[in-house]
């Protein structure tokens, strides 16, 4: 009976691997190449024009809630943000994390909880916020803009992050409408086993200072929702 067991569940290991080398080999997309070159920045720039880059320059808070669990107050001027989620506050200094004020249930924390819980924030503001903001750091340094030629004869924005961030090294290939919105990227990064995979970016919000933000994003079945986002400037 035992033996039989491990037969089973020897089987069932097979076949799940078998499945997983399926999808890999059918949706997994090879890097594309393509040419380092002032167009590439020209489409860039054009990409920029079209989410309003200049308004979100000047935009002093960004608010948001990504996928209704992690809260963000972003004070770009000062390089703070506040970042909360299951009972835990991060006053985060972006340029000086040792500054970071940290508090559990409203109690401030010291030592090596305090530690955990700065890189935790730190994790998840560095995610999160790419998903709000990625269209306006394509001139980050660090980055490498390539223009692509795609299957159906339009032009691809890759961008490489070669610093910077918890991720560095991964590549994004936009995909822009006539207008240079962009509609979508496909994303090659460290933490996903298939590259390729795409995102909409077409659920777009004009914020209070002018700037354009995503409310959510689908990738295949599953929705990346962005609420109470809010940019703007006091008064």
């Amino acid at each position: 009976m035992f033996q039989k067991l491990l037969k089973i569940i020897g089987w069932t290991a097979f076949a799940i691997l078998l499945l997983s080398l399926a999808a890999y080999l059918s949706f997994n997309e090879q890097l594309p190449e393509g040419e380092q070159s002032p167009k590439a920045d020209a489409l860039a720039k054009r990409m920029l024009i079209a989410v309003n880059h200049e308004a979100y320059r000047n935009t002093r808070f960004l608010e948001w809630t990504f996928s209704g669990i992690h809260h963000y107050r972003w004070d770009k001027k000062q390089g703070t943000v506040t970042v909360a989620w299951e009972g835990n506050k991060v006053l985060l200094h972006l340029n000086q994390p040792g500054l970071s004020e940290v508090y559990v249930e409203g109690e401030l924390q010291e030592g090596s909880e305090r530690t955990q819980l700065i890189e935790k924030a730190t994790d998840y503001f560095n995610n999160d916020s790419f998903w709000l903001v990625a269209p306006h750091k394509v001139f980050d340094p660090g980055t490498e803009r390539r223009l692509v030629r795609l299957e159906n004869g339009e032009e691809g924005l890759l961008v490489t992050y070669t610093s910077g961030g918890s991720t560095p090294g991964d590549s994004y290939l936009w995909l822009l409408d006539e207008n240079g919105l962009p509609r979508a990227f496909k994303m090659w990064v460290g933490i996903l086993p298939i590259g390729g995979i795409e995102a909409s970016w077409d659920d777009w919000l004009t914020t209070e200072s002018g700037t354009l933000l995503p409310r959510s994003h689908k990738v295949w079945f599953v929705e990346i929702e962005m609420e109470d986002v809010r940019g703007w400037n006091p008064h």
